[in-house]
């Protein structure tokens, strides 16, 4: 019965990768909730300092940080995060269609764009449409540090304090829930004068009003200001890495059903291909017995 043995070698083939997709949804899930509580051990910082800068730009500071002024736009900056594996669903095609439609945009403004990505699979698909790749890192691992990004922010920051970049974003996946993962492009520099983190709205009209600094606002803002820039894409890192671990999970828990069900059905098939094998044996002994 070569048909059955076909089949049978068919069902211990998809067994053997059911095995290994279950693992891998086992250890996605042990590092989800690593990277999970990593993400959320940061996030309290990285707001904190968001509303700090949000206050700024809606001060009138003595000293008017170059991150605070805003220019035409000629050529703008991207800092892009990507996981450095695959075997996680749509999580990086999601972000990759997202951000194509900014370069497509800003293309058609004629303002050209550099690009920074940190995860392999960003470099090698920002590399695959000849895009001006000026930055590259990877293989960070699940608990990346903030001094392995550090290089590759000063590239842009040194970037746009030159003059050679007009506008900083930042390209990550922001993590919403287990199931959710939602692809989020944000302004750094120059910094927007948006409403509050709270979601409270201060106007303050003609009043002038700033910080009291300590030493002074030179000081106090250049640090402060590249702290912030780093915070963001450090936050947007370890997001991403959540993100990364629970669609794996969820990919992986879904080839496991689906090799499921491809094994029901091949069983079946098997099923039917051996009965059909007994009876016809069993068709063939009849009719030798009643020839004899």
């Amino acid at each position: 019965m070569a048909v059955g043995k076909e089949i049978r070698t068919q069902i211990a083939s998809i067994k053997n990768t059911q095995k290994i997709t279950r693992a891998m949804e086992m250890v996605a899930a042990s590092k989800m909730r690593k990277t999970k509580e990593r993400m959320q051990a940061t996030r309290p910082y990285s707001k904190k300092i968001s509303q700090i800068i949000r206050h700024l730009a809606h001060a009138n500071p003595e000293y008017k940080h170059p991150f605070l002024v805003h220019r035409d736009v000629k050529r703008v900056g991207v800092i892009i995060i990507t996981s450095d594996r695959g075997l996680c669903g749509g999580l990086n095609s999601n972000l990759f269609r997202t951000i194509l439609k900014d370069l497509a945009g800003w293309e058609k403004d004629n303002i050209a764009v550099d690009v920074c990505t940190i995860g392999t699979k960003g470099s090698s698909f920002f590399s695959g449409i000849n895009a001006n790749l000026i930055g590259q890192i990877g293989k960070l691992g699940d608990a990346p540090h903030l001094s392995d990004i550090v290089g590759l922010i000063k590239i842009m920051l040194d970037a746009y304090n030159n003059g050679n970049i007009d506008e900083l974003y930042v390209v990550s996946n922001e993590f919403v829930n287990t199931m959710t993962q939602q692809p989020t492009v944000e302004k750094l520099i120059p910094i927007v004068a948006n409403d509050l983190e709270d979601g409270s709205k201060e106007h303050f009209g003609n009043r002038h009003w700033d910080y009291l600094y300590e030493p002074d606002a030179k000081e106090v803002l250049d640090t402060l200001l590249t702290r912030y820039v780093e915070s963001i894409v450090y936050q947007g890192l370890v997001e991403n890495n959540a993100c990364e671990q629970s669609a794996r999970m969820v990919a992986m828990k879904s080839a496991s059903d689906n090799a499921g069900n491809i094994i029901d059905e091949l069983q079946l098939v098997y099923n039917k291909a051996r009965q059909a094998a007994i009876t016809q044996e069993i068709s063939e002994i009849v009719a030798g017995a009643a020839a004899v």
